[in-house]
């Protein structure tokens, strides 16, 4: 057994057998490259969450207060917890903070009284723009070091990465 230029391992043909055998190849990436992602993930996470501790979120409220943003009415509790991946007791603690920051209100639904629905209050609205600028600027400070063509075959990896 030999490596070849590539760092392949190559395989000459055994003494027992007169037929070589195919080369065996590595992958192109080594599998600490996913710790490597993971690292770099929470880091990223760590980054963020500290640039909106600032100014009194987190990722998971900046997360509600999008989809409420967004949302051309109150949304019920069930249905967030739906956008935003999360159990519904998580979503019950979360807006339960929000509202005792003031950032969101709760309603009752009129067509469904077991319902409760969930709206953004005009501090609710100020506490997401705020936390979108500040988010924006420390997304563009964590790529700020890479090139235009870095970026684009890094956004291209990692759409590869999702299954």
């Amino acid at each position: 057994m030999r490596l070849d230029r590539g760092g392949a391992r190559a395989y000459y043909a055994s003494p027992m057998n007169d037929r070589p055998r195919r080369p065996v190849r590595r992958p192109a990436a080594s599998p600490e490259i996913v710790f490597s992602l993971l690292g770099t993930a929470h880091a990223v996470e760590a980054r963020l969450e500290t640039a909106l501790a600032a100014v009194g979120l987190s990722l998971a409220k900046i997360g509600i207060l999008i989809e409420l943003a967004g949302s051309a009415e109150p949304l019920a509790l069930s249905e967030l917890a739906d956008r935003v991946a999360c159990v519904r007791s998580n979503i019950t603690q979360l807006v339960d903070r929000l509202e005792k920051d003031g950032l969101v209100r709760r309603q009752s639904d009129a067509a469904d009284r077991r319902s409760v629905r969930a709206a953004l209050t005009a501090a609710g609205r100020r506490a997401h723009s705020e936390g979108m600028a500040v988010l924006g600027q420390a997304q563009g400070e964590i790529v700020a070091g890479l090139g235009a063509g870095q970026a684009a075959n890094l956004k291209s990896a990692l759409g590869l990465l999702q299954l």
